[in-house]
C-alpha cells in the first residue's frame, strides 16, 4: 500500500523539486490542494491530518502555522523551513552526520530538513570536531557561493529578469554584512562548534549548485594536523554512504596542479557538477609545507541543500529504501 504524501508549499521552488522526485513512485501517493484553497486553514488542515506524512515548504512563521494544525499523532512532518532546526524535539535531517543520525531520522515523527550552506559546513567540520583536530572554541570561517535559485521565487524573478529595474546585470553577489546569517544557529550548534562561525554567503550568476569552502590555519590548531590527517578523518566518518563522498588524497592532488596561463584556477571543481544529485563531494586542498588547508564542499543547493534531503529523510521515516527517487 502506498504511503500518502502532503507537500504544503508545493508550489515554491523547494516543492516542486520535492514534487519531481516523489511523482511517478508506486510507493507514494501524492495528496493535492485546490490551488484555489491554498490558503484555507481548514483544508489546509484536512490534508496536513490526512496524510501519512507532510513536508512544510513554507516561509517559517507559515510552517509554525502548519505544525500548530497538526492533530493527528501519527502523521510524520519533514520541514523545510528553518523555524525548527535547532529546536528541543526535533531530529535534524543530515543522516550522514554522525554514526547514530540516521537512526534518528529514522525513527522521528518531526524532521528539520537543513539548509543548503549548513550541509556543507557542516559535512566539513562536524567530523574534525568530533576528532579533535578542531577544539569546539576554534575560530572558524566559512565562505560559500550559491546559484541564486537558493533566494526562491524573488531572486530568481532579478536574475533572470531583465536588468533594473526589472532585474539585475550582477554576476556576483556578496550577502550577510549583517553577520546574523540565518543558518548560523544550525552550524554552529549541529558542527559542535562553542561559537558561531564567520560566515561570508553569495550568489552568482547560475541557477543552481554551490561550493562551501573552509580555511584552516593548520599551524595555529592545537595537533597542528596536516592536510592528510583532515582527509583521514572526513573519510572514516564517511566510509560506506552512499551521497556523501570524500575526494581521494590523489583527486585533490590532481586538482590543485596548476594550468598552463592560469596557475590559480583549480580545473573541475564546478559548482554546478553534481546538480540533479543528492550528492555531496569533499575536498582537502593543503600548502606544499602543510601549515594551511581549504576544506571545500560541492553539493546542489536544491538536491542535497533542499529537496534531495527532504525525500532521503522522509524515506527512512516511512521505512523505504534510502535512495528511493534518489
Amino acid at each position: 500500500m502506498a504511503h500518502t504524501i502532503f507537500i504544503d508549499g508545493e508550489a515554491g521552488t523547494t516543492g516542486l523539486q520535492i514534487r519531481d522526485r516523489l511523482a511517478g513512485r508506486r510507493d507514494i501517493e501524492l495528496l493535492s490542494i485546490d490551488p484555489e484553497r491554498r490558503k484555507d486553514a481548514g483544508a489546509r488542515a484536512e490534508l496536513l491530518n490526512a496524510a501519512d506524512a507532510v513536508v512544510l515548504c513554507l516561509p517559517d512563521d507559515a510552517s509554525r502555522e502548519a505544525v500548530s494544525l497538526i492533530s493527528s499523532n501519527s502523521v510524520k512532518v519533514v520541514d523545510a523551513s528553518t523555524a525548527y532546526r535547532t529546536a528541543p524535539g526535533w531530529t535534524y535531517g543530515f543522516p550522514e552526520m554522525s554514526r547514530d543520525q540516521r537512526d534518528a531520522v529514522r525513527n522521528a515523527t518531526r524532521v528539520s530538513n537543513p539548509g543548503c550552506y549548513p550541509t556543507g559546513f557542516i559535512g566539513l567540520v562536524r567530523p574534525l570536531v568530533a576528532a579533535g583536530l578542531i577544539p569546539a572554541d576554534f575560530p572558524v570561517t566559512v565562505n560559500a557561493i550559491s546559484g541564486y535559485s537558493g533566494g526562491g521565487k524573488g531572486l530568481i524573478a532579478e536574475f533572470e529578469g531583465q536588468p533594473a529595474p526589472q532585474g539585475t546585470d550582477d554576476a556576483f553577489r556578496a550577502y550577510g554584512f549583517t553577520l546574523a546569517h540565518k543558518h548560523l544557529p544550525e552550524m554552529q550548534i549541529h558542527a559542535g562548534l562553542a561559537h558561531p562561525p564567520v560566515f561570508a554567503p553569495s550568489v552568482g550568476r547560475y541557477a543552481q549548485g554551490m561550493l562551501v569552502e573552509v580555511p584552516l590555519q593548520l599551524w595555529a590548531l592545537p595537533g597542528q594536523p596536516t592536510p592528510a590527517d583532515l582527509h583521514v578523518a572526513l573519510e572514516a566518518a564517511y566510509a560506506g554512504e552512499t551521497f556523501v563522498e570524500v575526494a581521494s588524497g590523489a583527486e585533490c592532488a590532481e586538482l590543485q596542479k596548476a594550468r598552463a596561463g592560469a596557475a590559480n584556477y583549480v580545473a573541475g571543481l564546478d559548482p554546478q557538477a553534481l546538480n540533479g544529485t543528492n550528492r555531496m563531494r569533499l575536498f582537502v586542498f593543503g600548502s606544499a609545507d602543510g601549515r594551511q588547508a581549504r576544506l571545500v564542499a560541492l553539493l546542489d543547493n536544491l538536491g542535497k541543500g533542499a529537496s534531495g534531503a527532504a525525500v532521503q529523510s522522509l524515506n527512512l521515516m516511512l521505512g523505504l529504501p534510502e535512495d528511493a527517487g534518489l
